[in-house]
C-alpha cells in the first residue's frame, strides 16, 4: 500500500486594510500554481479580503476541484477574520497530521510580518505597490537583505517559491545571525525600528 503524500501548505494573506488585487491575480495564475506543485505543495490557503472575493470565486468557478488548472492543489480561501495565527500555523511541520513545513506569503504590513516570522517557516513578503509612503518596500528590502524573508513583487511570486525553498535551508536558526552588526546592532528589532521609524 502506497504511503500517503505529506501535506505541504502555502498560506497567503493580503491583510485587512487595503485590497491587493495585483497579488491575488498572480496567486491564481498558472506559473505560481505550477511552482507550488513543483516544490511539493498540496494546499493553497488564501486570505483574499473583501474586494478579492470576486477574483477567488472566478478562479474556483473556472477551475473546479480536480481540474488541471489547479495543478493538483487543494485551494481554499476566506475574506477576513481577526488574527491569522491558526491559519499561519497550518504551514508548520506536524508529524501527527503528516504535514511538512510550508511557507507564508504576506503583504508587507509590519504586524503580519511579525506574526508570520514567529511561526518560523519561510516568509515571502510582497509590498503593495498601490500604497504610498508606507515604508513597505523599504521594510521588505531590508528584511530580505538581512536574510529574514524573501522580498518579491506580485508578478515574480512564482520565482519566489524556489527562493523560499533556499531560505528554508538557512532558517534553521531564527532570528538569523545578523550579518550587518555595525548597521543594526539589535538584529531584527533594529531593522524594524529603522524602517518603521521607531525610536528608543
Amino acid at each position: 500500500m502506497a504511503e500517503a503524500q505529506s501535506r505541504k501548505v502555502c498560506f497567503v494573506t493580503i491583510g485587512a486594510t487595503a485590497p491587493f488585487n495585483a497579488l491575488l491575480t498572480h496567486v491564481f495564475d498558472l506559473p505560481f500554481l505550477e511552482a507550488l506543485s513543483k516544490h511539493g505543495y498540496t494546499d493553497l490557503f488564501v486570505q483574499y479580503g473583501k474586494e478579492g472575493k470576486a477574483i477567488y470565486d472566478r478562479f474556483i468557478q473556472e477551475h473546479p476541484v480536480g481540474s488541471s488548472g489547479g495543478c493538483g492543489l487543494r485551494i481554499h480561501g476566506f475574506d477576513f477574520k481577526e488574527g491569522l495565527q491558526k491559519e499561519m500555523m497550518l504551514t508548520r511541520a506536524d508529524s501527527k497530521s503528516n504535514t511538512v513545513e510550508g511557507m507564508i506569503m504576506s503583504h508587507a504590513g509590519s504586524g503580519s510580518i511579525m506574526e508570520a516570522l514567529r511561526i518560523g517557516v519561510p516568509l515571502v513578503v510582497v509590498p503593495n505597490p498601490e500604497l504610498q509612503d508606507n515604508h513597505q518596500r523599504e521594510l521588505a528590502r531590508e528584511l530580505s537583505r538581512h536574510g529574514y524573508v524573501v522580498a518579491s513583487k506580485p508578478d515574480t511570486i512564482a520565482d519566489a517559491v524556489s527562493q523560499a525553498e533556499d531560505l528554508r535551508q538557512r532558517l534553521r536558526q531564527w532570528p538569523p545571525v545578523n550579518s550587518h552588526a555595525d548597521q543594526y546592532k539589535h538584529g531584527l528589532a533594529g531593522v524594524m525600528a529603522d524602517e518603521m521609524g521607531f525610536v528608543d
